[in-house]
């Protein structure tokens, strides 16, 4: 498995309850431009509409030697998943007001996969608690390190 993009930043902003794997529909030259290291997650969020699911603001630059072929960089993306699924990740997201957000996306074999996490956004307060966790954790491993 090879990771090709990661949403750090997601968890950071949101309470990750639950991962899903998914597929995603890709034009060739965009999966051209993946393989190259061209996808960012930042911003981006997926929908339900009409019981099929979208990736929205997904930025893939197009790729430099297409000539003719040039698509939208930042358009809605349908993503790959079972009719039980999204009626579950529907039901959740308007009854206890989740979000999706992509957390990362990967090859597997020679297909491109995108990791979604049902999300709840954190206040203020909680994200200044991460980062006193985080800069706690990072004292005692310094601490560590000066004693050996």
């Amino acid at each position: 498995m090879k990771e090709i993009a990661e949403n750090r930043k997601a968890f950071f902003e949101y309470f990750i309850e639950e991962k899903i794997e998914c597929g995603i529909v890709l034009e060739g030259s965009e999966v051209k431009s993946i393989r190259c290291g061209h996808l960012s997650l930042a911003d981006s969020y997926a929908v339900i509409k009409n019981g099929e699911a979208f990736l929205i603001n997904a930025h893939i630059a197009s790729y430099e030697k297409t000539s003719a072929f040039k698509l939208d960089e930042r358009r809605s993306r349908k993503l790959l998943l079972k009719r039980a699924e999204i009626d579950r990740l529907e039901r959740k997201i308007k009854e206890k007001s989740f979000t999706l957000i992509p957390l990362r996306a990967y090859f597997v074999g020679g297909l491109v996969k995108l990791e979604l996490g049902l999300a709840k956004g954190k206040h203020l307060f909680d994200k200044k608690q991460s980062l006193k966790e985080k800069d706690a954790l990072r004292e005692a491993d310094r601490a560590i390190k000066n004693i050996k």
